[in-house]
């Protein structure tokens, strides 16, 4: 336990460090990190996974998101980012249920894969269609899909599976699972953005919620 709130802590500080978060973004970090790591170390191994995958991505094409008014905040994500991307996959944890870390690592790949989607593909954007009518929108706007960023969000689904079939976490049928439903829930995010977001009847956070919980709610199924 002693060992697991070290880890942790240490976490949270390199993630204000690379300004990853801001300050209450660290502690919900932290909290999030101390579950995962005194659940199973390998688990917290996945999340500084997802932390390097969806650092790099928001880092990439920084100067064009600037432009676009688009770029994350410069001092990280706020707490309440932060329980939106990874608060899913902390309470699968700390329940413990039966196949509980299939469902975490379903909720972390949806995590990372949005996050790659979304800043790669507002870095990188090509042509930019609405995911609902297919009509070409700017890059950044709520429901917005491009090449590129899909792309972005396979890769990103199939690293975290990579990571977990190597750490022991995963069978050959659970990392297809991880990768489909982290790549499925962020389509289903991107519905939500242009079906309810891009309308003010919900927030980037509640979206971010409810497409993690969708992948877990995927893998579940097919577990």
């Amino acid at each position: 336990m002693l060992s697991a709130m070290g880890i942790t802590a240490a976490f949270a500080l390199f993630a204000r460090y690379a300004r990853g978060v801001n300050l209450t973004g660290a502690l919900a970090g932290s909290a999030v990190a101390f579950v995962l790591a005194a659940r199973d170390m390998r688990m917290f191994c996945m999340l500084l996974v997802v932390f390097a995958v969806t650092l790099g991505a928001t880092r990439l094409g920084s100067e064009r998101k600037r432009q676009l008014r688009t770029a994350e905040r410069a001092d990280g994500r706020s707490a309440s980012q932060v329980m939106a991307n990874l608060g899913v996959a902390a309470v699968a944890a700390a329940l413990g249920a039966p196949g509980w870390p299939l469902l975490t690592l379903a909720a972390l790949a949806e995590a990372a894969a949005d996050t790659a989607s979304s800043e790669i593909g507002m870095a990188f954007p090509g042509r930019t269609v609405l995911i609902t009518s297919w009509q070409t929108v700017p890059a950044g706007m709520d429901g917005g899909i491009s090449l590129r960023g899909t792309a972005a969000a396979l890769g990103a689904a199939v690293m975290i599976a990579l990571a977990a079939r190597a750490l022991g976490l995963a069978t050959a049928h659970q990392s297809a699972v991880i990768v489909y439903a982290g790549f499925l829930g962020t389509l289903i995010d991107s519905v939500l953005g242009a079906l309810f977001e891009r309308r003010g009847w919900i927030n980037n956070d509640l979206v971010n919620l409810l497409s993690t919980s969708a992948a877990l709610g995927i893998a579940w199924m097919m577990r």
